[in-house]
């Protein structure tokens, strides 16, 4: 357990370090910190807080800068989120997916960082289906979802269809399954093919393969905003190694998926240290994240990524104040 004068000297080295981003020496820590001791137990007590791991000295400094572990230790127990006036920000309730790309775009401009959000996932329902020729033997599928969300996806067929026909198989389809899941469509047209007028039919079933699939790739979607922000931060511009996993992350999005999903499943703000686990895989890198509701059910994740010298008091603020805005703005638009 470390003393009040440890974790005093502790807390002011991290709060040094993220506003300056230079190792800091026991001089700069014995001003920082307000306390009256001599250079030589700031010394010591560095040196001690070295041992327990909770900061190191880089090679080429007298100084000391935090590890993940002193970050940790700070962001538990002595963080003091002090509550900062934004200019009001606002999300108007609209199109999900232009709510979704809205938040992606108001984190990563409040933090300077990088926003994320995954979208909601939701059952592949459909409220209305359209066919439209494009071409011979191409034409584009139409779907949109109760929440008002538009999915578009070209087919290609073997048969050719005119533009009549695309209306009589979209008018069917409207008028007998609407409001049903794509996965009760497929299995119900299966059972229906003979009745219907074989091309018609066969039409159908090509329709709504292609739109099983695009409804099932805007599941879960992540939604990213803000990475050129990186290359402003010292922390990166001065590494490409750094920058270039970062960004490798980011094409990935697999890992940025199960990283938030771990954050859905808690109340509240969460914060991902990188260095501390395998859950962010990277040690410059940190996520602070929370999860968004509607109408009281958690459907998605949002949160910001940055180095790992973030000043999380404010990362806090803005990502919590962002999923209170996008509860109500996907719960008044249902």
């Amino acid at each position: 357990m470390l003393d009040d004068r440890a974790k005093l000297l502790l807390k002011a080295l991290v709060e040094r370090y993220i506003a300056d981003g230079q190792p800091v020496g026991s001089r700069t820590l014995s001003r920082a910190s307000g306390l009256d001791l001599s250079p030589a137990t700031i010394r010591n007590v560095m040196s001690d807080l070295e041992e327990l791991g909770l900061i190191a000295s880089p090679h080429t400094s007298a100084g000391r800068i935090p590890t993940a572990r002193g970050y940790r230790l700070f962001v538990d127990t002595m963080l003091t989120a002090q509550r900062e006036q934004f200019p009001a920000p606002s999300l108007a309730a609209d199109q999900p997916q232009k709510v979704i790309s809205n938040a992606a775009q108001l984190l990563s401009n409040l933090s300077q960082f990088v926003g994320v959000v995954i979208a909601p996932r939701r059952a592949s329902v459909f409220r209305h289906i359209e066919f439209l020729r494009l071409s011979e033997k191409r034409f584009l599928v139409i779907i949109v979802s109760p929440e008002g969300d538009v999915q578009n996806r070209v087919v290609f067929t073997e048969a050719d269809y005119t533009q009549p026909q695309l209306i009589e198989a979209s008018n069917y389809l409207n008028a007998n399954y609407a409001g049903m899941a794509i996965e009760q469509v497929r299995e119900r047209l299966k059972g229906e093919v003979e009745r219907l007028r074989g091309e018609i039919g066969a039409l159908m079933q090509t329709a709504v393969e292609a739109g099983s699939e695009a409804l099932d790739q805007a599941q879960g979607e992540v939604v990213i905003s803000g990475e050129r922000n990186l290359l402003s931060v010292s922390d990166f511009s001065a590494d490409m190694g750094q920058l270039r996993r970062a960004f490798d992350l980011f094409e990935q999005k697999t890992q940025l998926m199960r990283l938030l999903d771990i954050s859905s499943q808690a109340e509240g703000v969460r914060i991902f240290i990188g260095g501390e686990s395998k859950v962010v895989p990277f040690e410059e890198l940190s996520v602070v994240s929370a999860p968004y509701e509607v109408n009281g059910q958690v459907v998605g994740t949002l949160g910001v990524i940055g180095p790992t010298r973030m000043p999380y008091d404010r990362m806090i603020q803005i990502v919590d104040i962002t999923a209170r805005l996008v509860t109500n703005a996907l719960s008044h638009n249902r």
